[in-house]
Parts: C-alpha cells; sequence; structure tokens
C-alpha cells in the first residue's frame, strides 16, 4: 500500500512525508507542478539538503525553468520511479497531479485557469486556432468555436497532447491509502505567512532575478506560480516591498481554500489533525489497514 501524503500548502506535508520515509527506509516521490523545475528551490518549497542526505526523493528538478512541463510528462516520470522502487511515498502538492497518476487523467480533471483565460481572451479566433494546433496537430475541435478553443489550450498546456486521450479515464494498477492533514484556518493562515517571510529572508528575490537574467521569461509556466508571480511583481516595480509579505500571503491562502475544496470531495481520504505531531497517529493508522 502506498501511503499518498495530502493538504493544503504549507500544512507540513513535507515533514510528515520525509519523517515516515525515514522511520521505514522509504522514497518519496514528489507530486509537484513547480518542484519539477531546476534552479527554483526557495518558493517551490523543495526538500532542503539536510533532508536529501537522509531520504531519497524523485520527481523533482525533471526540467529547465525556461520549458512547459505537463502532468502527462509526470505521470509517465512518476510511474517509471513506481516500477522500480518498492515501498514509496507519494507526498501530494499538487492534487491534478496526484489523481492522474492514480485515478487516470480525463478533461474534467484539468481545473479551469482563469488567469490564463483572461490572457487567451484577448487573442483572436484565429490565434487561439492557431496556439491550440500547435499544441496539438491532430486536434479535431470546431476551430471557429472561442470557448471551446480556449478550454482546449488550457487543458493541453497543464495535460499535454493528445486531447483525445483525456477523453476517457483509466486507474492505474497501483494501491493507495489517501491520507489528508487539516490544521484551523487560523494557525494555518500563521504557517503561511511565516513561511512567506521565510521564503523573503532565504533570498527569493535574489533567485527570481537570477531566473530573469538567465532568460527566463516573467510568463514562464515556472515563474507564475504562487511566489515567484509576486517576486517578479516586485521586481518590476509593481509591488512595494512592504506589500509583498501581504500579497504572497494572500494569495497562498487563497491557493489553501482551493486545494481543501479539491480534497474535500474526495471520501477516500483519512484525515489526520496536522498539530500536535500526527506521525504516531498516521503509522498506527497505516500499521492497521496494511
Amino acid at each position: 500500500m502506498i501511503p499518498v501524503i495530502l493538504g493544503p500548502t504549507a500544512v507540513g506535508k513535507s515533514r510528515v512525508a520525509c519523517a515516515l520515509a525515514q522511520r521505514d527506509d522509504r522514497d518519496v516521490i514528489v507530486a509537484d507542478s513547480r518542484q519539477v523545475y531546476r534552479r527554483l528551490e526557495i518558493a517551490t518549497n523543495k526538500p532542503l539538503p539536510e533532508e536529501r542526505a537522509r531520504v531519497r526523493y524523485h520527481c523533482i528538478d525533471l526540467a529547465e525553468p525556461e520549458d512547459r512541463f505537463n502532468v502527462h510528462q509526470w505521470v509517465a516520470a512518476a510511474g517509471e520511479v513506481l516500477g522500480r522502487v518498492p515501498n514509496p511515498i507519494v507526498e501530494g502538492g499538487t492534487n491534478l497531479y496526484v489523481d492522474a497518476l492514480f485515478d487516470g487523467l480525463s478533461l474534467a480533471g484539468v481545473a479551469p485557469r482563469p488567469e490564463r483565460r483572461v490572457e487567451l481572451e484577448r487573442l483572436t479566433t484565429e490565434q487561439l486556432a492557431a496556439a491550440a494546433t500547435s499544441l496539438d496537430p491532430t486536434l479535431r475541435i470546431d476551430l471557429r468555436n472561442r470557448v471551446r478553443l480556449v478550454r482546449a489550450i488550457e487543458v493541453l498546456e497543464v495535460a499535454g497532447p493528445p486531447l483525445s486521450r483525456l477523453q476517457t479515464r483509466s486507474a492505474t494498477p497501483w494501491p493507495v491509502t489517501r491520507i489528508g492533514l487539516l490544521m484551523p484556518i487560523e494557525a494555518l493562515e500563521a504557517r503561511i505567512r511565516a513561511r512567506c517571510l521565510a521564503q523573503l529572508a532565504r533570498g527569493l528575490i535574489e533567485e527570481t532575478r537570477a531566473a530573469l537574467d538567465a532568460g527566463v521569461s516573467p510568463s514562464s509556466q515556472a515563474l507564475t506560480g504562487t511566489g515567484y508571480r509576486e517576486a517578479v511583481a516586485f521586481i518590476q516595480g509593481e509591488v512595494a516591498w512592504q506589500d509583498l509579505p501581504d500579497l504572497m500571503t494572500r494569495n497562498n491562502r487563497r491557493l489553501a481554500k482551493r486545494q481543501l475544496t479539491w480534497l474535500r470531495r474526495d471520501d477516500r481520504i483519512r484525515w489526520f489533525a496536522a498539530e500536535p505531531d500526527p506521525v504516531p497517529a498516521i503509522l498506527n493508522y497505516l500499521e492497521r489497514t496494511a
């Protein structure tokens, strides 16, 4: 049985996954759409060097920040690891990745992306059609229908082509047990703010500026994630330094709310209080359900 650690951002998934992996000599597969990018460590919340020295991590540092990376590529990488690593743990950061790996990927599994839709709505129908067919040359939709074109683009950018592959969902054979971490919203918000301040103190602005100086576009997939998006806005003079922690905290709080909405629809998750230390209770649960 493969434990999958789930929960909103900043709830403590990484610490729990690391503790469980150390105890039972397990590897950790990181299901996170931002940790796949090399050279971006701080706002992606990658495992620290001391954690990597104690635990074997997989599915991080798979792509350059200039590249697009989609869930289909991640599922392929994670499936390869699952095929050769005994007793892994999956640490969920991107719920779509977890569901795609264990339930199969479908068109309905790719959530709308409001910010991307705003950008796409500025394009002409011809430009939308060109963008969609460049992503999937086998695309079979009405190229005059703007609504379908926008949806096709946002799905293909996340899941990868061809779109026809997403019309059906097939579950994978690995048995899993889903473990969720929860805490009161006030405590979670305090953790989120503390982490945002710590990211800034660690050098988030400098790391983001280095990526920009290396040629990574401000609109790249890598730099539009929470943390880097706000850092780019500061570097470009759109946000004052004193306002940056509040902006980062607010956007991370919104991310946590979206993640919880997604997870609470899944009645397969066994929830645990994130405080105090949930590891003993989780270990007891895993032993009883083995």
